[in-house]
């Protein structure tokens, strides 16, 4: 089978990726109820019974809204970082000991045949991180709810196969919207969101060793963008730098708020 996932769902109202091995399954964020990521899961063929461990980026409720209630259905172990527990404990309710597990940022990990590794990202939480998926020589990289792209990140992105990057707004579409200025301040900031001109400056210096054959561009936000418009923006920013992409050598993907992206194999 090699390595796979789906992206369950995507979004300021819920997130959770599913990424598979030959011998592992993990889930990635839980930011809808325990109810609808299951049926998410069961439209991918997946139940939480097979799941093998989850792994938590931040403590924001678009991503730990069912996680708890998951994660003591099955009887899962939880990884996430110090900062991230401490921030998350009261939200999650009571989670036994031997679920309890702590990985530091910046750490690598094997479950199995896969090796998981976190990284830091800039988002106002307690300690969020990102994480880079490997197998088989395949590389799956998770880069959301971050507000810039720094050096640190881009090396951690390097050599990735497939990307999932944020795309989270059109800066035009959110000074012209409903949001107070101090919310749309913190989106634009450091520690916000990328918006879809950041996700394609980003990718234009990625997007040089050949690697990467799919991004899926993720966490688009409901009020202040659309796939269209962030497929068009990251497309004209990577023309501008000279790279142009055709189906079959790199494919820019969609990701939903509602329904999970098909599975996708990743290969080196």
């Amino acid at each position: 089978m090699g390595l796979r996932f789906t992206v369950l769902c995507s979004g300021s109202t819920g997130n959770a990726t599913v990424v598979s091995s030959s011998a592992a399954t993990v889930l990635v964020d839980v930011g809808l109820s325990a109810r609808k990521i299951e049926e998410l899961m069961q439209e991918r063929e997946v139940s939480g019974s097979d799941l093998d461990a989850i792994f938590v980026t931040h403590e924001h409720s678009d991503h730990i809204k069912g996680l708890g209630a998951l994660a003591r259905k099955y009887k899962l172990p939880i990884y996430a970082n110090e900062k991230t527990w401490a921030a998350m404990h009261k939200h999650v309710g009571e989670i036994g000991d031997e679920q309890r597990k702590i990985m530091p940022s910046d750490s690598a990990m094997e479950l199995f045949d896969l090796r998981i590794e976190s990284y830091g990202i800039s988002h106002d939480a307690a300690e969020p991180v990102g994480y880079c998926f490997e197998s088989g020589g395949a590389k799956l990289s998770l880069a959301t709810d971050l507000g810039y792209v720094s050096d640190r990140v881009m090396s951690q992105l390097k050599n990735s196969n497939v990307l999932v990057l944020e795309s989270n707004h059109d800066v035009n579409m959110l000074r012209m919207g409903r949001y107070p200025w101090n919310i749309k301040r913190r989106i634009l900031g450091d520690t916000g969101h990328l918006s879809n001109e950041a996700a394609g400056e980003a990718l234009r210096a990625l997007l040089t060793d050949g690697a990467t054959r799919r991004v899926y561009l993720a966490h688009l936000s409901q009020e202040h963008n659309m796939m269209e418009l962030a497929k068009m923006t990251v497309s004209n920013v990577l023309e501008d730098g000279g790279i142009f992409y055709q189906a079959n050598e790199f494919a820019l993907c969609e990701t939903h708020y509602d329904k999970p992206t098909p599975w996708d194999l990743v290969k080196s």
